[in-house]
């Protein structure tokens, strides 16, 4: 073993989740501490946290309510089980959620991740049309570049080659609509873009080849995060939504990235007024601080599943820590947090500012596109000969170095700070962009 090897050989142990690993650990970026808007690494220096942890820490970090109530849950019940048993807490904090949401979402099932959330979403869906009578329904639709987490359900739906083409054929029955990028007609666009409501009507192309009794569920994120960020086009998602009603097909909004504020509303679904019949919720639930997910259904799909035996189980789906009494502790202290400091809706008041900081970068070497909506941005940079990704990772380290922590995915830089941000800060992650962006070819 080299010298080199032999002084990371206590970081050989953990295999990282969607990291170059042997990249990593030969030069190590490491986080020690976090509070408020900032993450101390583990050389000491400050980082400013351009991305919310990952998509998750909407009300920023170390956060003493929070902390006070795991702590409390913790020495009161640390678990109890969900099936055929439960516990208060759970039942308070879905009825809390339900109140949240807009109406008409009258029921929540737990999970343990966004990725749960998204393959409980598809079997609930799968589920609803063979209880109403409807078993042909088995096909299931996804959209090119979409991210549904790392399930086998939500890699098949998903449409980001890179995340599938290790896995083979994954779940049969399943195709994919087009994307909504389009450069062409929509580069550096503020808010949602003006061209692209047609891209929809690739779900008609579908219906016409698999036939619309074959199709249980179309799923989509409101705004494609993972993927570098794509804001739907105006008409877009209510096309979509009137060509589900036209052939019964379910829709489901992923809104593990837009949910609890992102977007300057609670939820995707308030920010466009586009009704979907499932969404599926995760990372600011809880602000990061435990594994948690929340599945969302309108009341239709709820009670479709409510016939029969009154003593058969409904739904044969669940997971350990459905409900997890502490999970459910963090989740009901993170929205007095939300409520008292009203983050749900604070993106919508620093939009406009996020907007101009974001979009000034245009112009920069190398960058060919800026998209934001909400407290969301994807700054686009042209890709290197053959080397797709790597100039995106060169900025994200520069950036690191710095001391702002951006997101790359490929070559398009992904921003989402804690909704907490103020505008000095949001200042600085624009200017550190921008010098970095001046400094890597």
């Amino acid at each position: 073993m080299s010298a080199d090897a032999g002084h990371n050989r206590p970081l050989d142990a953990y295999w990282m989740p969607f990291t170059s690993n042997r990249r990593f650990k030969a030069s190590p970026k490491l986080l020690a501490e976090a509070k408020g808007m900032y993450y101390k690494a583990a050389d000491g220096r400050e980082i400013l946290d351009g991305t919310a942890g990952l998509w998750c820490c909407n009300a920023g970090h170390g956060r003493q309510e929070i902390a006070d109530a795991v702590h409390k849950q913790l020495m009161t019940m640390d678990y109890a089980p969900s099936f055929q048993i439960g516990h208060p807490i759970a039942f308070e904090f879905a009825e809390r959620l339900t109140h949240l949401a807009p109406g008409g979402y009258d029921h929540v099932f737990f999970t343990g991740s966004g990725s749960e959330s998204a393959d409980t979403a598809l079997k609930i869906a799968l589920a609803y049309h063979r209880a109403r009578g409807e078993g042909t329904r088995t096909r299931l639709i996804g959209r090119e570049r979409g991210y549904h987490g790392v399930g086998f359900g939500g890699t098949s739906v998903g449409g980001i080659v890179g995340n599938r083409r290790q896995f083979g054929t994954l779940l049969g029955g399943v195709d994919h609509i087009c994307h909504t990028h389009d450069p062409a007609r929509n580069a550096f666009s503020v808010g949602q873009p003006e061209y692209g409501a047609e891209f929809a009507d690739d779900l008609e192309k579908l219906v016409t080849l698999h036939g619309a009794d074959t199709i249980a569920a179309v799923i989509v994120e409101p705004v494609a995060g993972s993927t570098g960020v794509l804001l739907p086009p105006k008409g877009y998602l209510e096309r979509l939504r009137a060509i589900c009603d036209r052939h019964g097909i379910l829709l489901i909004f992923d809104e593990v990235i837009t949910g609890f504020g992102r977007l300057g509303a609670p939820f995707a679904v308030d920010r466009f007024g586009v009704r979907p019949d499932i969404f599926t919720t995760a990372k600011g639930l809880t602000n990061g601080v435990l594994p948690m997910g929340a599945v969302f259904t309108q009341g239709h799909v709820h009670d479709a599943l409510m016939q029969g035996d009154e003593a058969a189980i409904e739904l044969a789906h669940g997971y350990t820590y459905s409900g997890h009494p502490v999970a459910c502790a963090a989740g009901m202290a993170v929205l007095d947090i939300y409520e008292r400091e009203g983050l749900l809706t604070r993106g919508s008041e620093l939009e406009e500012t996020w907007a101009k900081a974001m979009h000034a970068l245009r112009g920069k070497p190398n960058v060919v596109d800026i998209r934001t909506i909400g407290l969301v941005a994807g700054v686009e940079l042209s890709a290197r000969d053959n080397k797709p990704g790597a100039r995106g990772y060169d900025v994200f380290t520069r950036c690191f170095d710095e001391g702002v922590m951006v997101r790359f995915t490929g070559d398009t830089i992904a921003m989402s700070p804690p909704l907490i941000v103020e505008p000095g800060q949001i200042a600085r992650m624009a200017e550190t962009l921008a010098d970095v962006l001046d400094r890597v070819d």
